[in-house]
């Protein structure tokens, strides 16, 4: 497994570096894992912090981002 810090880089370049976008994402997957939704990772998931669960989700790609476009150079 990942450092948290690599995890999060991960996941930043999931959401074109917006650090705001991927905190309201993290949150209200986190807020549905916790409501009892089933975590899309493949990995044992028992021991781990719903937050974290939906950054490596997100950092994994298996979490789409609604309203997110890709901003062409």
């Amino acid at each position: 497994m990942l450092r948290l810090e690599e995890r999060m880089a991960k996941a930043l370049e999931r959401v074109n570096n917006d650090r705001y976008i991927l905190s309201i994402a993290v949150g209200q997957r986190a807020d549905e894992l916790s409501k009892g939704a089933k975590p899309l990772l493949e990995q044992n998931t028992q021991n781990m912090k719903y937050t974290d669960i939906a950054i490596d989700e997100i950092a994994n790609g298996l979490l789409v981002i609604e309203g997110l476009v890709d901003k062409e150079d």
